[in-house]
């Protein structure tokens, strides 16, 4: 009777068994949850925006804050402090590990309370991506099944990159890539030991191990893996006590470490289009700045606030000034520090790029290119007096009568006086006597869209923003040869493919090189002794132009140096005027002079004197005269007269 019992019960058991398996493969086929999210795992990966010696700018971000790291680039021994204390038996089970299941359910059972738990890495992995966090007998089955599915479809190394790439390690980092950049500023080959371990023990409780909070906590959790790893023989005693004496050093930093917030936003704004996962792709994205020049840049246009704010006695916290200040790079047209304003947080606006306002007389240079392609020379006598114009706007008539700045006219002046000066009258009566439609003409290699069809082109009258002046500026500072100016110079896919890499882009040739060599001549003139006399910088040659529109509501500096131009603004929001004398020479020119003194101290080996190109001379028999070129002959004696003198003008 006893043995028939005994029988009976091994029966029930088995067949509860043969039950349990059927149910259980039941369930595996049956479960279809989309595995595709971590065979196939893509996460929303942040994107790195780089400074062109590879220095981070920003990290771009939407939600998560995630690096990716391949498996190759993670350390043995942090694959090894992550085994050691979660799952030792990884390499050998299936994705479910039984033993470890009853182990925990025993101390579980001992203490009353969970002080264990039996999952694997590969069931952590699937409870994270696939499953909700809500806990049932059920989720329990799924994930078991799951984890048995994950294992058949991928290796063990495919399994623990996508669980160090999932995990949040605290403060919003999420994958050890980040958090290793966030709490070391190293990447994960850089990593100590202690390093590694203090990392692998954050995700157990990322609040309560937080190193920048309690980092006493989060090297006891770090001593605690090493001893594990010490006590399974994956590392030696004098590694272990080595490790276990270190202190690492922790850095309190933001999300996106964003150094260069208007840089930042126009390359987002330049790629999104191309990218629309740009915040999510895990692209890295290389930029022509060099932050080194970006931090000269932003001290360089606070220098011309202050000093503007502290001449019309304003408060910062008040005032609606602001300004802009790009640097780009004479050859290659490579943008090397973009400053969009003075206070990112008081306004994101970027108006190196986004603003179009009136340049004034920073527009004359390209005029009087056009005079001396056509035959004119630096010495040829223009017309200073006033003239009156009528036209028609809209049907009705309008008179002109236009002034110089000083409000007198001299009669005859030389064309380098006229410009070095900025005299309005000389610049109108050239423009005329060229003739308006043949300077429209040989304006459109400049592709300036929405030219005034007037007269009103003679002083500057059209909206430009700087990035515009910088393209145009680029004829006179490279030769001749107009180079759009470039900001991202490559951008790298997160398994390193690169997807985009741009070239330097020559738009056109508005003039030749002799006769842009002429204009740079004249311009250096207006900085040593004419309107930009605040722009000189001792031992090095730079030229420019001051702009100064009507009522000093835009004050601008356009110039160059041999080796960079920097176009900088200055002027209200509101379109008011800046105030009283607030021309282009007093309130822009200094920023410009600030840039480069301390640019040429930065980077002492860059050219200082500009190069004169062939087919340019300075004497006719002997005598040291005006310079002039085939195109551009001297004028005879009968055409000439005795050079003025004009007040002083900043």
């Amino acid at each position: 009777m006893v043995n028939q019992l005994i029988k009976g019960s091994i029966m029930l058991v088995i067949m509860f068994l043969i039950a349990l398996f059927a149910a259980f493969i039941y369930a595996y086929n049956e479960i279809k949850l989309d595995m595709d999210k971590i065979v196939n795992y893509h996460p929303k990966t942040s994107s790195v925006i780089l400074d062109y010696k590879g220095n981070k700018i920003a990290n771009i971000l939407q939600g998560q804050h995630r690096l990716y790291a391949k498996y190759d680039e993670m350390p043995g021994f942090l694959i090894e402090a992550l085994i050691a204390i979660e799952d030792t038996r990884f390499f050998e089970h299936n994705g479910v590990n039984p033993d470890a299941i009853i182990r925990a359910a025993l101390r579980n059972y001992k203490a009353g309370k969970k002080v264990e738990g039996g999952s694997t890495i590969t069931q952590q992995l699937v409870k994270k991506i696939l499953l909700s966090p809500k806990k049932s007998y059920t989720r329990k089955l799924k994930e078991a099944i799951l984890s048995i599915k994950v294992e058949n479809e991928l290796t063990k190394e495919q399994i623990l990159e996508r669980y160090l790439n999932e995990i949040s390690f605290g403060r919003g980092y999420f994958g050890v890539k980040t958090a290793s950049k966030g709490y070391f500023h190293k990447e994960l080959d850089k990593l100590t030991l202690k390093e590694a371990a203090l990392l692998i023990g954050l995700p157990n409780a990322p609040s309560y191990f937080n190193p920048v909070k309690h980092l006493d906590r989060a090297l006891k959790r770090a001593n605690t893996i090493l001893t594990r790893m010490r006590k399974l023989g994956w590392i030696h005693e004098d590694e272990y006590l080595e490790a276990v004496k270190e202190t690492p050093k922790i850095y309190h930093d933001t999300l996106t470490q964003n150094i260069a917030p208007y840089v930042t936003d126009e390359v987002v704004r330049r790629l999104k289009k191309e990218f629309p996962d740009i915040k999510t792709g895990g692209y890295t994205i290389y930029t022509t700045i060099d932050m080194k020049e970006q931090k000269i840049a932003r001290k360089a246009l606070n220098y011309a606030y202050r000093k503007a704010l502290k001449r019309y006695r304003e408060s910062s916290k008040k005032s609606t000034l602001n300004g802009a200040l790009l640097a780009v790079d004479n050859k290659t047209g490579d943008i090397k520090a973009m400053v969009g304003g003075v206070n990112y947080k008081k306004s994101a606006y970027n108006r190196a790029t986004m603003m179009e306002r009136q340049p004034g007389s920073a527009f004359k240079p390209f005029l009087y290119q056009i005079a001396l392609d056509l035959g004119y020379n630096p010495a040829t006598e223009l017309t200073d007096v006033a003239r009156t114009f009528q036209y028609y706007r809209n049907g009705k008539r309008v008179i002109w009568r236009p002034k110089n700045y000083e409000s007198n006219f001299v009669g005859f002046i030389k064309l380098r006086e006229a410009l070095v000066h900025s005299r309005n009258l000389a610049t109108i009566n050239l423009v005329t006597e060229i003739g308006v439609e043949r300077i429209f003409e040989k304006l459109k290699p400049l592709k300036i869209p929405h030219i005034p069809q007037d007269m009103s082109i003679s002083l500057g009258n059209l909206g430009l923003s700087p990035v515009k002046m910088a393209e145009i500026y680029s004829a006179f500072a490279n030769g001749g040869h107009m180079i759009e100016p470039r900001l991202i110079s490559k951008v790298v896919s997160r398994d390193g493919t690169v997807i985009y890499e741009a070239k330097n882009q020559e738009i056109a040739d508005f003039t030749r090189p002799e006769q842009a060599y002429l204009m740079t001549d004249i311009l250096r003139d207006v900085v040593i002794r004419g309107t930009g006399r605040n722009a000189q910088v001792a031992g090095v040659e730079v030229v420019g132009k001051t702009g100064t529109t009507n009522r000093n509501v835009d004050a601008w500096f356009c110039g160059y140096s041999p080796a960079q131009e920097v176009i900088v603004w200055i002027g209200r929001d509101n379109n008011r005027p800046i105030g009283r004398g607030a021309t282009g020479g007093a309130t822009a020119a200094p920023a410009f002079a600030y840039f480069f003194k301390k640019l040429y101290k930065l980077y002492p080996n860059l050219p200082r004197k500009f190069e004169v190109p062939d087919g340019v001379y300075n004497s006719r028999d002997g005598v040291i005269s005006e310079l002039y070129t085939d195109i551009s002959p001297l004028p005879t004696k009968a055409e000439t007269s005795t050079e003025q003198e004009f007040p002083d003008m900043f």
